[in-house]
């Protein structure tokens, strides 16, 4: 039976902690590296839906895309519904371990499945890091469709290869725009619409886009965005994550189990149709 330490040796080996933003928090939160592991559930949110997931299923440890303290804190009482995570996950013998940027910037990393997800064909990544000399790692991806496709047709596929939330997917652009090279990044993406139209991409699929940038981008350029909840365009990373984890076990001999959280912790709940048109 492996040890936490070292299975954290091995997520760190595919997710190396210097790959991550300096603002960023990843690497292991709580739990005693001499501990053995037997379950690791991966899952996108530190919240306690999921701690609870843990704690029913019996893991030994889960792993999160999100940090659970991102700007740091002086207290994990229980008093705070961030505390109360760090308490049930001690009481249970539960460790937590952040994959963050160092999982975004990766190859695979959180773009590459994303990318997989929705259809496309990888051709590289669309913000590339320097200090890959095989130019494979970097911030989200360029990919293109097997044909070109309408952007109504290729958003609905978006829609349909992403696990559902309340407010579905939006969109910018003509609907039957022709599309075939595709820009993605998983998560927040408005920083790199600047690299988006650099590259000449037909549409950008991310999250958390915001109306300025939006409309600035479509002015500047005729350039189809698709916007879907931010824990949608990452959850599909959790899958690849977990299943080069358990290859790793495969080949080290280590008898481990591994499982995709499927509790929907987008904060959006529900979705209400507006009938109100504004009057000419």
């Amino acid at each position: 039976m492996p040890k936490l330490s070292d299975v954290i040796s091995v997520l760190e080996e595919r997710y190396p902690p210097r790959w991550a933003e300096s603002w960023d928090a990843v690497g292991l939160v709580c739990g005693d590296p001499e501990d053995e592991v037997r379950r690791v559930l991966f899952a996108v949110d530190p919240v306690q839906a999921v701690v609870d997931e843990a704690v029913e299923w019996g893991a030994d440890l889960v792993v999160t895309h999100h940090p659970l303290y991102l700007r740091g804190t002086t207290s994990v009482a229980a008093t705070g519904f961030k505390g109360r995570v760090v308490h049930t996950l001690i009481r249970a013998g539960i460790a937590l371990h952040v994959a963050h940027t160092n999982a975004d910037h990766a190859d695979p990393g959180v773009s590459d499945a994303l990318a997989e997800a929705v259809g496309l064909r990888i051709t590289g990544p669309l913000v590339p890091d320097p200090t890959d000399p095989a130019g494979r790692r970097g911030g989200g991806r360029i990919g293109e469709l097997p044909e070109p496709m309408a952007l109504s047709a290729f958003a609905a596929q978006v829609a349909a290869g992403l696990p559902a939330t309340a407010t579905g997917v939006r969109v910018a652009g003509v609907p039957d725009r022709l599309i075939s090279r595709v820009a993605v990044c998983g998560g927040s993406g408005d920083s790199m619409l600047a690299a988006v139209r650099e590259s000449g991409v037909d549409a950008y699929v991310t999250a958390d886009l915001r109306h300025h940038p939006v409309s600035e981008a479509t002015e500047a350029a005729p350039l189809a965005l698709i916007d879907a909840a931010h824990w949608a365009t990452e959850w599909p990373w959790l899958a690849a994550a977990a299943r080069e984890l358990g290859a790793d076990a495969a080949r080290l001999g280590w008898p481990l189990e591994t499982r995709v959280s499927t509790r929907v912790t987008d904060p959006w709940t529900a979705h209400a149709p507006m009938p109100f048109t504004a009057s000419p």
